[in-house]
C-alpha cells in the first residue's frame, strides 16, 4: 500500500476516535454562527429578563452541556456543538460583567485572556507532548481542549470589545477587520511561515470577534450603528442555521464511520 494511502487511513482512524469535529470548511461556517448566536443570545436574554437569574440558568446549562460532552464515550455532533453554543452565550454574559459591573478596561482584560490562552496551551503540550485537536482521545486532553476553547472565547470577546468601542471601530469595521484576520493565520500556513496547530488556534481566537461583531451589527439599532434586525431575531436565526449544518455534519460523520469498516485492519 502506499505510504501516503496508509497515512490517510491513519489520520481518518485519528479524526473517528477524537471526541471533537473534524475541522472543515462547515466547522469555521458553524463556529461563527454560534460565535453570533451567542452574542445576541445574551443581550437579548440580560435586557429582556431579570440579568441575575439569567446568568444563574445559563450557567446551570453550560455545565450540564459540558457535563454531556465529557461523559460521551465518542464524539457526537449535536453534543459538541451544544457545548460551543453555550460557551458562546454563558462566555458572553461574564466577559460583559467583567467590564460593565468589575470596570475592566477591555485592553486589560485582552491582554489577561492572551496570556491565560498561551498558559493553557503551554501547560496541555508539556503535559500531553501535543496539542493537536486531532489528537483529543482521552479525558485530560479532552479538559485541556474545553479550558481552551473558553479562554480563547474569552480572548476573543475582549478583543472584539476592544476594536469596536475602545478603537472606535464600530461593529461593521471591527467585523471586516476580523474577516481579513481571520485568513491571515492560513496563509502564513500555506507559506510555511506558520505550524498548523498554531494556525488553527490563532484562527479559532478570530472566531469569536467576528461572529459578535457582524451579530452586534445586524442586531442593533440604527443609533448604534447597527442594521435594527434585533438581537432576538439575530439569535434565532443564526441558531436555526445552527442546527441544519450541524445536522449536516452528522450525517456525514456516520457515512464515514460507516466507510472506516472498509478499511484494512477496521473491526
Amino acid at each position: 500500500m502506499p505510504a501516503s494511502t496508509s497515512s490517510g487511513e491513519s489520520t481518518l482512524r485519528s479524526d473517528l476516535l477524537s471526541k471533537v469535529t473534524q475541522i472543515t470548511a462547515l466547522f469555521w461556517v458553524i463556529k461563527v454562527l454560534t460565535t453570533g448566536m451567542g452574542e445576541a443570545a445574551s443581550d437579548y436574554l440580560v435586557v429582556s429578563f431579570e440579568p441575575v437569574l439569567v446568568v444563574l440558568i445559563t450557567a446551570a446549562l453550560f455545565a450540564a452541556a459540558l457535563v454531556l460532552q465529557l461523559r460521551a464515550p465518542r464524539y457526537v455532533a449535536w453534543k459538541y456543538w451544544l457545548v460551543v453554543a453555550m460557551v458562546g452565550i454563558f462566555g458572553t454574559m461574564i466577559a460583559d460583567v467583567a467590564h460593565v459591573v468589575a470596570g475592566v478596561p477591555y485592553f486589560a482584560s485582552t491582554a489577561f485572556f492572551a496570556v491565560l490562552v498561551g498558559a493553557i496551551l503551554t501547560a496541555w503540550k508539556r503535559v500531553e507532548g501535543t496539542i493537536s485537536i486531532h489528537s483529543i482521545t482521552s479525558r485530560r486532553r479532552e479538559l485541556f481542549y474545553w479550558a481552551t476553547v473558553i479562554a480563547a472565547f474569552a480572548l476573543g470577546t475582549a478583543l472584539g470589545d476592544w476594536t469596536a468601542h475602545s478603537l472606535q471601530l464600530g461593529y461593521l469595521g471591527s467585523g471586516v477587520l476580523f474577516a481579513v484576520v481571520i485568513a491571515l493565520p492560513g496563509v502564513a500556513h500555506r507559506l510555511r511561515l506558520l505550524g498548523a496547530v498554531a494556525a488553527f488556534w490563532a484562527s479559532y481566537i478570530v472566531t469569536r470577534p467576528l461572529g459578535a461583531s457582524f451579530a452586534d451589527w445586524i442586531g442593533v439599532d440604527h443609533g448604534r450603528g447597527g442594521l435594527g434586525v434585533g438581537s432576538g431575531a439575530v439569535a434565532l436565526i443564526a441558531a436555526a442555521i445552527t442546527v441544519v449544518l450541524v445536522a449536516v455534519v452528522s450525517a456525514r460523520r456516520e457515512t464515514t464511520q460507516m466507510t472506516t469498516t472498509d478499511l484494512p485492519g477496521a473491526a
